[in-house]
C-alpha cells in the first residue's frame, strides 16, 4: 500500500509516541518535534528524525507554528499528525499546512472552526433534527439575555464558553443571585483560556451520564461509528477513566446514537477521526453536547473492541484512501477500561513533576499500556500532568473490572506520585461495579476515611 513516506508528529508525551508506533507498522518514517524541556523524552527517542522547535513554554514551542512547519520543511515531511491538545484543533494550523503543501492528518479546516464554535455546532445540528441541551441558540452577550433563555428552561443552567474544552468557562448556576457572578467569572475564564469569551447556556443535569461516539469519515463521503465510549467518570469535567461499551445503553439506544453520529458527521461534511460528545439523562434521553475534531485520548478502548487501529485509519484518510470497511462489517466483542494515569497526588490532585526512579508497567492477558515514562526520565512541570493509559480488555465488564486491577496493583512508580490509588477505589465501589453511577460519582470517594 502507497503511503506518506515520512509523518512530523507535532505533539509530545504518550501520544507522540502512539503515533510513533502506528507509522512504524505502515512503514513510513517519523519526525519528532520537541521542546528543550523533552530533549531526553521517548518520542524523540524512538522517532528517525528529531528536531528542537523551542524552550519549555508551549507558547514557544509546541504551539508555534512556524517553528513546526520549519521543521516539516527541513526535514521533507509530507504529513503532519496533530495528536490532542496543542493545534490539534486549531483551524490557521491546518490551513498553513495545506497552504505549504504538507497534508494536516485531521479534518478539514472548517471542520475545525465549527466544532471549535460550539454554539454554532448546536445551532447547525438542531436544525437538522439532532437533539440538543435545551438552551440559547446562540452566546449570550448580556445579563438580559441570560434572564431570558433561563425564564425558558428554567434552573440550574451551565454557561459555558463556545471555544472551551475540558471544562474551562464553565459555570453551573442554581440560583438566580448566583447569574451576574457566574457568567462573569465564566467569561474571564474562556477569555484567558481560549481568548473568546463568548458564552451559551445549557439546562443542567444534576444526574447525567458522559457518552461519545467516534466516527470515521472518508474522503469519499463514507462515514462509520465505532460504538460509544462512556466517560462518565469525571473531576471538574476532566475526564478520568473510560469505559466501551458503556455500561447502561442498550443495542436500541447504541444504535439511536451512532445514527445521529453520523447524520451529524454527513451534515457537516465531516473527514477523518472525530467525536460526537452526547449526555444521557437519568430517564436515558440523549443530547448532543460538541464535536471533538481530533483523535481522542481514550481512542484506545474503541481499539479493543473493534479491533480498528484508529491511528493508522487516519493516516489513510488523509492518504485519499477510501474506508476498507461499512458499517455492517463492524462488530463490537468484550468490554475495555481505560485508567488516565497522571503523575499528581492522589488525594489532592495537585501535579507531582520529578524523575522517574523506577518503573514497571504490568502486562498479561488483555492488557495494554500507552506511555512515554522510562526509568530514568524526567516528568516536566510544564505539560499536563498525562504520563501514561493502562487498557484492560476482557470478555465482560467483570472481567475487564478485574484485570484493571490486577495491572494497577502490579504496577510501579517510583519518584513520582500518581493517582491509581484514587483508580483502585473506583473499581472497587459498589456503584462502579453495578455500573450505576454519574458525572457527580467521585464526590462519593473519600481518600480520608
Amino acid at each position: 500500500m502507497e503511503l506518506f513516506k515520512k509523518i512530523l508528529i507535532a505533539n509530545r508525551g504518550e501520544i507522540a509516541v502512539r503515533i510513533i508506533r502506528a507509522c512504524k507498522e505502515l512503514g513510513i518514517k517519523t519526525v519528532a518535534v520537541y521542546s528543550e524541556a523533552d530533549r531526553d523524552s521517548l518520542h524523540v527517542k524512538l522517532a528517525d528524525e528529531a528536531v528542537c522547535i523551542g524552550p519549555a513554554n508551549p507558547t514557544h514551542s509546541y504551539l508555534n507554528i512556524t517553528a513546526i512547519l520549519s521543521a516539516a520543511e527541513i526535514t521533507d515531511a509530507e504529513a503532519i499528525h496533530p495528536g490532542y491538545g496543542f493545534l490539534s484543533e486549531n483551524a490557521q494550523f491546518a490551513e498553513a499546512c495545506i497552504h505549504s503543501g504538507i497534508t494536516f492528518i485531521g479534518p478539514t479546516p472548517e471542520n475545525i472552526r465549527i466544532g471549535g464554535d460550539k454554539a454554532k455546532a448546536r445551532q447547525i445540528l438542531k436544525r437538522k433534527g439532532i437533539p440538543v441541551v435545551p438552551g440559547s441558540d446562540g452566546p449570550v452577550s448580556s445579563e438580559e439575555a441570560c434572564m431570558k433563555v433561563i425564564k425558558k428552561i428554567g434552573l440550574p443552567i451551565v454557561f459555558k464558553a463556545s471555544a472551551g474544552g475540558g471544562g474551562r468557562g464553565m459555570r453551573v448556576v442554581k440560583e438566580e443571585k448566583e447569574i451576574e457572578q457566574a457568567f462573569f467569572m465564566a467569561q474571564r475564564e474562556a477569555l484567558a483560556a481560549f481568548g473568546n469569551g463568548e458564552l451559551y447556556i445549557e439546562k443542567y443535569f444534576p444526574k447525567i451520564r458522559h457518552i461519545e461516539i467516534q466516527i470515521l469519515a472518508d474522503k469519499q463521503g463514507n462515514i462509520v461509528y465505532l460504538g460509544e465510549r462512556d466517560c462518565t467518570i469525571q473531576r471538574r469535567h476532566q475526564k478520568l477513566l473510560e469505559e466501551a461499551p458503556s455500561p447502561v445503553l442498550n443495542e436500541k439506544l447504541r444504535k439511536k446514537i451512532g445514527e445521529y453520529a453520523i447524520k451529524a458527521a454527513k451534515a457537516l461534511k465531516y473527514r477523518n477521526a472525530g467525536t460526537f460528545e452526547f449526555i444521557v439523562d437519568e430517564d436515558l434521553n440523549p443530547y448532543f453536547i460538541e464535536i471533538n475534531t481530533r483523535v481522542q485520548v481514550e481512542h484506545p478502548i474503541t481499539e479493543m473492541i473493534t479491533d480498528i487501529d484508529i491511528i493508522k485509519e487516519q493516516i489513510k484518510i488523509a492518504y485519499g484512501y477510501p474506508l476498507s470497511f461499512k458499517q455492517h462489517d463492524i462488530k463490537f466483542r468484550g468490554h475495555a477500561i481505560e485508567c488516565r494515569i497522571n503523575a499528581e497526588d492522589p488525594e489532592k490532585f495537585t501535579p507531582s513533576p520529578g524523575v522517574v526512579e523506577f518503573l514497571h508497567f504490568a502486562g498479561g492477558p488483555g492488557i495494554r499500556v500507552d506511555s512515554y515514562l522510562y526509568q530514568g526520565c524526567k516528568v516536566s512541570p510544564y505539560y499536563d500532568s498525562l504520563v501514561a493509559k493502562i487498557i484492560a480488555y476482557g470478555t465482560n465488564r467483570q472481567e475487564a473490572i478485574l484485570r484493571m486491577k490486577r495491572a494497577l496493583e502490579e504496577t510501579v512508580i517510583k519518584g513520582i506520585s500518581t493517582n491509581i490509588p484514587f483508580f483502585l477505589k473506583v473499581l472497587v465501589h459498589p456503584d462502579f461495579i453495578k455500573g450505576k453511577y454519574f458525572t457527580d460519582f467521585i464526590n462519593f470517594i473519600n481518600f480520608y476515611k
